[in-house]
């Protein structure tokens, strides 16, 4: 079954919020490239979960009444 559209933004704010924790914890280990790669990772997956949630919203406006 094809994941739904709200699925996968749930899961890019899952994926952004984990790369964010990951490279919080590994600051402190002073890899600092590895650091900053998960963090632009998490950005990617933040902007692309934000694009979709909005999508979402213009498509299902009577939904945020509820």
């Amino acid at each position: 079954m094809p994941q739904s559209e709200h699925s996968q933004a749930a899961e890019l704010h899952n994926h952004a919020a984990h790369a964010h924790a990951v490279a919080a914890c590994g600051h402190s280990t002073g890899d600092h490239a590895s650091d900053h790669e998960l963090t632009r990772q998490a950005f990617e997956s933040s902007q692309e979960a934000a694009q979709l949630s909005r999508r979402i919203a213009k498509q299902e406006p009577d939904s945020r009444a509820a």
